[in-house]
């Protein structure tokens, strides 16, 4: 997870980098013009009071108009730059970018996901000795065991509503960043929305990009526009071959091969999960 997530966030970089290779040409530009403006003042006045005489400057005014080094270097840098910048803004770098931001938000929910889950951890327990009690000398065991430990048992509504809207925050999304990504590995899904951005003559960049659990598709908004471009990720005409949708049994046998599952406390058990005993 945490390789995923260093790949994600170079995404977002990258695509950051991009975004500021025209505002660097034209700050380093303008911090040029600006010194080449001051020393035209300065030449023009000394030429003009050179030939009428009386007025002269501190002999220093002149290095307040120089270049620096550091200002050409800053302008040399910006024009060579300039090659990798995409007027129109990239695209895949959005989609990349978005599926970061989250897969950070799916990342909090998952740590709120698995807190809570230790924190009730106690029902694991419970439902372990009652199905195994089968004598009733077991049975009164239980009993005993859950009538002496039922404040520590007891499950609150508080840690219910945070396992179930944790549960929802891991499930929007995950399939947020799973579809953003899933649409940047496909070329021509990506040439489709970039070349939708040109045609409106927009940055992809500064568009809207939104994923649509009801229209199955990542459309992408363009700024000062009503127009919009829409690819579709459920296998039906105008998605480029891209089908996302499993199914429950699919989704759920993925999972169950999955590391947080399989270091869970249900695959597990409790005394395997807490004490590291009895373990298969």
């Amino acid at each position: 997870m945490k390789r995923i997530m260093t790949m994600l966030s170079l995404c977002l970089l990258s695509s950051v980098a991009h975004s500021n290779e025209l505002d660097a040409l034209i700050t380093s530009s303008t911090a040029l013009v600006n010194q080449i403006d001051r020393g035209i003042k300065l030449a023009g006045a000394g030429y003009a009071y050179s030939n009428t005489g009386g007025a002269l400057t501190n002999g220093s005014l002149a290095g307040t108009a120089h270049i620096s080094t550091a200002q050409l270097n800053a302008y040399n840098t910006a024009l060579g730059n300039m090659g990798d910048y995409q007027a129109y803004g990239d695209v895949q770098a959005l989609l990349e970018a978005q599926a970061a931001t989250e897969f950070e938000l799916m990342n909090t929910a998952v740590e709120e996901f698995t807190e809570v889950v230790v924190e009730m951890i106690a029902v694991v327990e419970v439902a372990e000795i009652a199905a195994e009690a089968e004598t009733p000398d077991d049975k009164a065991e239980v009993q005993e065991y859950v009538v002496a430990n039922e404040t520590a048992l007891t499950i609150t509504q508080d840690q219910v509503d945070t396992y179930n809207q944790s549960l929802d925050d891991i499930e929007e999304h995950g399939n947020n960043a799973s579809a953003y990504l899933g649409v940047a590995a496909n070329e021509d899904a990506v040439a489709f929305l970039q070349q939708g951005a040109e045609n409106n003559n927009t940055n992809a960049n500064e568009g809207t990009l939104t994923f649509s659990q009801n229209q199955q598709w990542v459309k992408l908004s363009h700024t000062g526009t009503n127009n919009a471009s829409a690819v579709y990720i459920n296998g039906q005409q105008g998605s480029f071959g891209m089908d996302f949708y499993l199914s429950e049994a699919d989704w759920l046998a993925t999972g169950a091969e999955s590391e947080l599952y399989l270091t869970g406390p249900t695959a597990l058990g409790y005394r395997c999960f807490m004490f590291n005993e009895d373990c298969d």
